[in-house]
């Protein structure tokens, strides 16, 4: 996988083809919206899904961390599903996210499906972290006052952005990332998360013009500006 370099505040980030945010130089990887065990919230309201979300989601993340070997990890909210998830976890499961623990520094963000710290799992619970120009949160908030400054540049998840690409035999809908200069959307890493389109005014409204869209690809990104929104 090739993953693709973002220059801000005089920081690279390193954009993962499979929906994860590096910073090298803070060894912290970022991964947003797990939603862990949506598939047993979602069988308790009668809707059937395979129970294997949790694992899915676990298997994609554990190469990524053997790849990039990053000192922390952070959790961008909405880790679980709901407040409930983490007393859903199979044993398996669980000591996977242990294992993770003590190999890197956890970190949960609170989401707004997850407001309080994972009862009975390792981690430290914050309800954003900042470090040097950047602040890493749930939603989106309001930027900081100019490049450069502390934790001016946010990055964040939340939203699920999808995007379309256009080729020769039809079309590819992924999901993606959004930067700017004062912001980086990331997508939605869970196994069964849904996606809003870039375009739409709650994504698109957020960023400048010459924002791009990073979409996943197999191997490698494929960058485009952010087209304009629809409107609301």
């Amino acid at each position: 996988m090739t993953a693709a370099p973002l220059h801000l505040a005089g920081e690279r980030l390193m954009l993962d083809p499979a929906g994860v945010l590096v910073w090298p130089a803070a060894r912290l990887l970022a991964v947003a919206d797990l939603h862990l065990e949506k598939g047993s919230a979602q069988a308790a309201r009668g809707m059937l899904l395979p129970p294997y979300d949790s694992r899915a989601t676990l298997d994609r993340l554990a190469p990524l961390l053997r790849r990039w070997s990053p000192e922390m990890v952070l959790a961008l909210g909405d880790s679980f599903h709901d407040k409930d998830g983490p007393a859903r976890l199979g044993a398996g499961e669980a000591a996977r996210i242990a294992a993770i623990a003590a190999a890197h520094r956890l970190v949960w963000i609170a989401g707004n499906h997850d407001p309080a710290p994972p009862a009975g799992l390792p981690g430290e619970a914050m309800e954003a972290f900042t470090a040097g120009p950047f602040t890493f949160r749930h939603e989106p908030g309001a930027p900081g006052p100019g490049r450069g400054s502390g934790g001016a540049i946010e990055i964040f998840g939340h939203l699920h952005p999808k995007a379309v690409l256009a080729s020769r035999g039809g079309s590819l809908r992924r999901a993606c990332f959004v930067a700017d200069t004062r912001r980086v959307l990331l997508p939605a890493f869970g196994a069964y998360t849904g996606g809003l389109a870039v375009t739409d005014p709650a994504i698109a409204g957020l960023f400048r013009p010459g924002a791009r869209v990073f979409l996943l690809g197999q191997e490698r990104l494929f960058s485009f500006p952010l087209p304009a929104r629809r409107p609301a």
